[in-house]
């Protein structure tokens, strides 16, 4: 099948983001994929949604998190470009709601596999099948660290794992709220701003309104 220009473009652009994938998988995925566009905050699943298709993200970050019977949300992990859910692959082959919830991190594209073509991609495609392997791997230790960090870590270790992260998928300048950054540690803005105030006067970060900037970073990672 001849791709038409704006397929080829996508094509390029999905082999950017995922160098593993065949010239011949990226045809697949781009003719069966819709390309699409997020705002920041804006959900790329909710809990409890059906999942009719899984995203492999271009552009821009994601978070993701579980949602408690209470309302309150525990942060998971973030998805960057050129990876995807885990989750929403298991979810949409087996056909079940999300158990978690994703929100856009600043402006993010994606391409939305649906759920029809997985079956087609698994049996035609040998690095598809070892993508969603991989994918299932890299995930499950992300959520073994996240064990890890609530049962054996303190709060400010957290921290900087948390901001480091961070750092790595967006840059040296994270804007975020310091009850953003509460939310996601399971803590209160006024002990994440006093750790926060703290790392500043050591020289790790400069606080700005609405921002967090990495400085000597070299101190915060002796502390790991």
């Amino acid at each position: 099948m001849m791709l038409d220009g704006a397929q080829l473009v996508l094509s390029e652009r999905l082999g950017n983001a995922f160098p593993m994938f065949s010239p011949g998988l990226r045809e697949a995925l781009v003719t069966r994929g819709t390309l699409l566009r997020f705002h920041d905050g804006d959900p790329l699943m909710r809990s409890g949604q059906y999942v009719r298709s899984t995203m492999l993200l271009l552009a821009g970050s994601a978070k993701l998190y579980r949602e408690g019977a209470d309302g309150g949300e525990h942060y998971l992990y973030s998805l960057e470009s050129g990876s995807a859910c885990a989750l929403s692959l298991i979810c949409a082959t087996q056909r079940r709601t999300s158990m978690i919830k994703g929100l856009a991190d600043g402006e993010v594209e994606a391409l939305a596999v649906p759920v029809d073509a997985m079956e087609v991609l698994m049996r035609d495609h040998p690095e598809w099948y070892q993508f969603v392997v991989e994918t299932y791997r890299v995930r499950m230790e992300e959520l073994l660290e996240v064990i890890d960090q609530v049962a054996f870590r303190s709060l400010d270790e957290r921290l900087i794992l948390y901001l480091t992260k961070r750092f790595d998928s967006q840059g040296p300048e994270l804007h975020a709220t310091h009850q953003e950054i509460a939310t996601d540690l399971n803590s209160s803005r006024e002990v994440i701003s006093r750790l926060l105030k703290r790392m500043e006067k050591e020289g790790m970060v400069e606080l700005q309104r609405n921002a967090v900037l990495r400085r000597d970073w070299k101190k915060a990672q002796a502390l790991r």
